[in-house]
């Protein structure tokens, strides 16, 4: 579920909320929040954002069954230690329902703006991760980190998280793909259509990075991220899929066969309509 604007204007809360109710009612499985301080379309002029863990907070308190989760949020834009604060509390929440999604970022107007390092991303990532992994799962209370962004020293969240809550790495390239089997329970890769060769060597690119860290295939949840277009919506762009339930149906079941656990779609538009033509999909997929 994007924030940026869409034609003509930003969708603002009512219009968040009123879709990841929808979205919940018939049955979708996760509602996930981009996080970024301004939107950059590859066409246009700079677009407007809410800010996404306030929004992941109210999407906590305002649903009940489905997953919340940040696809993603990039390391440098919030300390590590706030960053587990902010999870272990939207957490709590939510009941439970939190999948902490995090990625290197890509440099942009939002480090240009605002002042945020956009050097040595994966380091960051990297020493995020491990902030994050030892204050929200570590096995004793107390955790020292002596690092080159950040320095903890017999740090602690007070209250602790009721759950072990899982991370999601997104993202490609060796070093990523690495850490993502280092640290993470969930990697998420996108933006495709129909599944592709690109997609398939990525996969295997997880598999061996798993091989590497002595995981086994399956201790790793697999997501893939799929733009999905309504035939009657403005012209797709590539890497998109655009066509009936039905083909969306076998598409599914291609990523199915190919191991993906789960799929994070995004729909263009973001209406009700759309939300109906995939669960439409699913069901026959199901069938």
């Amino acid at each position: 579920m994007s924030k940026s604007d869409g034609p003509g204007r930003m969708p603002g809360w009512p219009d968040v909320l009123a879709l990841a109710r929808y979205a919940e009612s018939v049955g979708l499985d996760s509602v996930w929040i981009c996080d970024h301080l301004v939107s950059e379309p590859e066409a246009g002029p700079p677009e407007g954002v809410l800010e996404a863990w306030t929004i992941l907070s109210a999407l906590a308190a305002s649903t009940r069954r489905v997953t919340v989760g940040t696809l993603v949020t990039p390391a440098a834009l919030r300390h590590p230690a706030l960053l587990a604060k902010m999870a272990a509390t939207v957490d709590g929440i939510s009941g439970g329902r939190l999948v902490l999604g995090l990625g290197a970022g890509l440099p942009g107007l939002e480090y240009e703006w605002y002042g945020f390092p956009d050097d040595q991303r994966l380091a960051r990532l990297e020493e995020t991760l491990e902030i994050v992994g030892g204050l929200l799962r570590g096995p004793s209370p107390y955790f020292t980190m002596p690092g080159r962004f950040h320095r903890l020293r017999d740090a602690c969240l007070l209250p602790p998280p009721d759950r072990p809550i899982p991370l999601l790495v997104a993202g490609d390239g060796t070093r990523l793909l690495r850490l993502a089997a280092r640290h993470a329970q969930a990697w998420n890769t996108a933006w495709y259509g129909a599944p592709d060769d690109r997609l398939r060597a990525r996969l295997a690119a997880m598999a061996r990075a798993l091989a590497g860290e002595g995981r086994e295939a399956g201790s790793l949840t697999v997501t893939v991220g799929v733009s999905v277009t309504d035939p009657d919506h403005a012209m797709a762009e590539e890497d998109e899929f655009v066509g009936s339930p039905d083909d969306l149906a076998r598409v599914i079941d291609e990523y199915a066969e190919l191991g993906v656990d789960e799929l994070i779609v995004a729909l263009a538009p973001r209406t009700e309509r759309s939300v109906d033509r995939l669960v439409r999909a699913l069901t026959r997929y199901r069938a």
